[in-house]
C-alpha cells in the first residue's frame, strides 16, 4: 500500500517538475527581454542576467521614435491582409460547403493540394510576378501575396466548418425568401465567428512575423514592416550596438500581438476547439 502511495507521489512530483521546467523555459526569454530593455548598454555587457542597476525608461522613448513607423506599416499591411483573407476564404468556403456544382470536389482538393507545396518553391516565381506588376516597394507587394498565401488554409478551415452547419437552417431561410448573400451574411458568417477569428489571428501572426517576403520586396525605409525595420538598429560594428533600445524595440513591436490575444483569446480557443471537433 505504501509503495503505491510513494509511486503515485513520485509520479505527481515528476509531472510538476516537468511542467515548471517547461513554464520556466517559456517565460524566461520574455522576462530576459523585459529586464534587458531597461538596462544601459554597459549594464547589459557586465551584468547580463541580473536586474538593472538603474532603470532606463529612455530606452523605450528612443526605440519608439525608431519603430513607430514600422509598427504602423505592419498593422496596415497585416490588417488589410487579414480582412481580405477572412472575406474571400469565408465566402469561398460557404460556396464549397452549401452549393453543389460540377467539379466542386475536384476544385476543392486542387486548392488543398497547394498546402503541400513548400513556400520556398514559389518565392522566385512570385517575386517575378510582383515585379512585372510594378508592386515592388509598395504595401500591395506584400498584401496581395500574403492574401493569396493565406487563402488556401482559410478555405480549407471555413469549408470544413460551414459544411457541418445544419442544412435545415438554410432551407428555412430560403423558404422565408432569403437569397444566397443573406444566407452568407446573416446565417453562415455569424455562426462561424469563432473559426473566423481563429483564422484571422493565425494569419495576422504569420504575416506580422514574416521576414523573407518583405526582405526581398521592400527596400524603402518608410514602408518596411517591423521584422525588417528592426534591422536598422543593428550597427556594422557589433561592439557599438546599443542593446537597451534594441530590446525595447523588440518589446514594443510585440505589444500589438499581446493586445490582440488579450481581447480575442476566448474566441480563438473556441475556434480551435470547433475546428478540431468538426474536422
Amino acid at each position: 500500500m505504501r509503495s503505491k502511495i510513494y509511486k503515485g507521489l513520485i509520479r505527481e512530483v515528476s509531472k510538476h517538475i516537468c511542467i515548471l521546467t517547461l513554464i520556466f523555459l517559456t517565460l524566461y526569454p520574455f522576462s530576459f527581454l523585459v529586464v534587458s530593455s531597461l538596462k544601459s548598454h554597459e549594464d547589459i555587457i557586465h551584468n547580463m542576467v541580473g536586474l538593472p542597476q538603474v532603470i532606463r525608461w529612455i530606452n523605450y522613448i528612443v526605440a519608439w521614435k525608431k519603430v513607430n513607423i514600422y509598427i504602423l506599416n505592419s498593422i496596415m499591411m497585416s490588417g488589410a491582409t487579414v480582412g481580405m483573407v477572412i472575406f474571400l476564404a469565408s465566402y469561398t468556403g460557404f460556396i464549397f460547403a452549401r452549393h453543389k456544382f460540377p467539379g466542386r470536389e475536384f476544385l476543392f482538393y486542387a486548392i488543398i493540394a497547394l498546402l503541400m507545396i513548400p513556400r520556398e518553391l514559389t518565392l522566385i516565381p512570385l517575386f517575378i510576378i510582383v515585379r512585372d506588376l510594378g508592386l515592388l516597394n509598395s504595401r500591395w507587394g506584400c498584401i496581395i501575396p500574403w492574401t493569396s498565401g493565406g487563402l488556401v488554409f482559410g478555405i480549407f478551415i471555413m469549408r470544413t466548418f460551414m459544411a457541418s452547419l445544419p442544412e435545415e437552417i438554410f432551407e428555412s431561410a430560403r423558404l422565408d425568401g432569403a437569397n444566397e448573400t443573406q444566407l452568407y451574411l446573416k446565417i453562415a458568417l455569424p455562426l462561424s465567428v469563432p473559426i473566423v477569428i481563429a483564422v484571422g489571428i493565425m494569419h495576422f501572426v504569420n504575416t506580422w512575423n514574416d521576414i523573407i517576403w518583405p526582405l526581398v520586396t521592400i527596400t524603402r525605409e518608410e514602408l518596411k514592416p517591423v521584422t525588417i525595420g528592426l534591422m536598422s538598429f543593428q550597427a556594422i560594428d557589433p561592439y557599438a550596438q546599443n542593446y537597451g533600445p534594441l530590446f525595447a524595440g523588440y518589446l514594443l513591436t510585440s505589444i500589438p500581438l499581446i493586445i490582440l490575444f488579450m481581447f480575442t483569446m476566448k474566441y480563438y480557443i473556441r475556434g480551435l476547439l470547433a475546428g478540431a471537433i468538426k474536422m
